[in-house]
């Protein structure tokens, strides 16, 4: 299905193309390696052996890193329609 001017497949291919790239922002993130530490860098409660064990190279205990994880990171939005109706939102 083509809308407007695009040819067909072209809303696909948008999508496609923004899954792809939210797929490999979160592939990106950073993954704990190495030593586990043995209390929370944030508020230096002792980290359960069983987390240490699951998590290699946790700093962070699991309320601390809920919390970071509930947090609203910031990232750009990619406008590919380049509509007047995208850009303003």
């Amino acid at each position: 299905m083509a809308g407007g001017w695009s040819r067909d497949g072209a809303v696909a291919e948008q999508i496609e193309a923004s899954i792809a790239d939210e797929m490999a922002r979160l592939k990106a993130r950073r993954v704990p390696t190495g030593e586990s530490a043995t209390h929370c860098a944030e508020c230096d409660e002792p980290i359960p052996q069983a987390r240490r064990a699951a998590v290699p190279g946790v700093k962070l205990c699991r309320d601390c890193q809920a919390e970071r994880d509930t947090r609203a990171a910031p990232r750009g939005g990619i406008n590919r329609r380049g509509s007047k109706d995208s850009q303003l939102k």
